[in-house]
């Protein structure tokens, strides 16, 4: 029987290798939220919850920050990395 991968090796490590937190997120919370959204290709304010282990209250001051700088935008209830112009 022959196993055929999904998708190549090549694609996986590129999925999984997060590519950088931009320079203006300088906060600690603010990278692991960033971090997060792009492993994760986006995510909700629970999945977020649920994923870092972070308050809700938090999540928002945190989510409001990335937002204001650019790097973060809302997508309905989804939270995504923002696209470089």
């Amino acid at each position: 029987m022959v196993v055929v991968p999904l998708t190549t090796s090549n694609e996986m490590q590129a999925r999984q290798m997060p590519k950088g937190v931009p320079e203006t997120v300088e906060s600690a919370r603010g990278k692991l939220v960033y971090l997060f959204l792009q492993f994760h290709e986006g995510a909700t304010l629970d999945e977020l919850r649920d994923g870092l282990d972070l308050q809700r209250i938090t999540l928002f001051s945190v989510l409001k920050t990335l937002e204001e700088r650019g790097v973060v935008d809302r997508d309905g209830e989804t939270y995504v990395t923002a696209r470089p112009a």
